[in-house]
């Protein structure tokens, strides 16, 4: 029986237009596909496109940046469907080859010449007075921010129920392993290779300069609260969706039980994608 494959699309006419000569091709190989677009939808609607991915799918092929393989993870949810990243975006540290190399990635995984890398998630949620009010899983990161005009944030953070400390800064990035790249990196975080089990804490612009990002096992769980009454601070999901939060919030976050498929063709390893992406120098051996 022929494969059904889900394609998430970034909104842009390049993106659409490979789209489409991709889903022909798929389609003439005997391949069902089911096509979405990658536009993040709200708290209470959690994927694209509306409608569940389909039981039978073999893999999803995702043509746009970061953020569009974030929503098509957001789509995928806990089911364990394999993903193949094709750059149309900026950096792509989640891509796993260009937009010239479409149909040759393509047909290697038609053709099983590939393997899959599970990368962990975060299990994120937020309560208010005992009630859960709301939950989500990310592969990159949670992110505490405030906005323009509000002061600095006074975040109380508590590692397995344990008092860490109190961060007085512009917010709080927690991250894995894939999200130590995304916007943690920029706020001066580590790079961790996506094997290390572990979860990054970093504060974005900390007033006090002894408050730097570390490391703790994956099998921690982080609970954070603002403690200081407060406005115009949010907390956002993988950069997709956000609520606003106040010190009556608490949130917790550990590790989810189902990791992401990541597909990675042969020949490619992530110090390959380092090298790309960061536009690091130096003579090889």
């Amino acid at each position: 029986m022929a494969p059904t494959i889900g394609l998430v699309v970034k909104p842009d006419a390049a993106a659409r237009q490979h789209a489409d000569a991709l889903e022909q091709w798929l389609q003439a190989k005997g391949c069902a596909v089911v096509r979405v677009a990658s536009d993040a939808s709200p708290l209470s609607d959690a994927r694209p496109g509306q409608n569940p991915p389909p039981k039978d799918l073999a893999f999803v092929v995702v043509l746009g940046g970061d953020g569009t393989f974030l929503s098509a993870v957001r789509w995928l949810g806990d089911h364990q469907v394999p993903l193949l990243g094709i750059k149309f975006g900026e950096l792509g540290f989640l891509a796993e080859a260009g937009e010239e190399q479409i149909n040759s990635a393509v047909e290697m995984v038609l053709n099983n010449q590939y393997s899959t890398r599970p990368r962990m998630r975060l299990e994120v949620e937020v309560w208010q007075d005992q009630n859960r009010v709301a939950g989500e899983t990310v592969l990159n990161d949670v992110v505490i921010n405030k906005g323009a005009l509000a002061r600095l944030a006074l975040i109380k953070t508590f590692v397995n129920d344990r008092y860490l400390t109190d961060y007085r800064a512009d917010g709080l990035i927690v991250a894995t392993p894939t999200g130590s790249t995304a916007y943690s990196l920029s706020a001066g975080g580590p790079i961790m290779h996506p094997h290390v089990p572990g979860i990054l804490i970093t504060p974005i612009c900390p007033f006090t300069l002894t408050n730097r990002p570390m490391i703790v096992p994956d099998t921690a769980q982080i609970k954070i609260q603002l403690t200081e009454k407060s406005a115009d601070i949010m907390l956002t999901f993988d950069g997709q969706v956000g609520l606003p939060i106040d010190e009556h919030h608490v949130i917790t976050v550990r590790k989810a039980a189902s990791p992401v498929q990541l597909i990675t063709l042969p020949g490619r390893s992530f110090f390959d994608v380092l090298r790309t992406k960061l536009k690091w120098g130096g003579s090889r051996p």
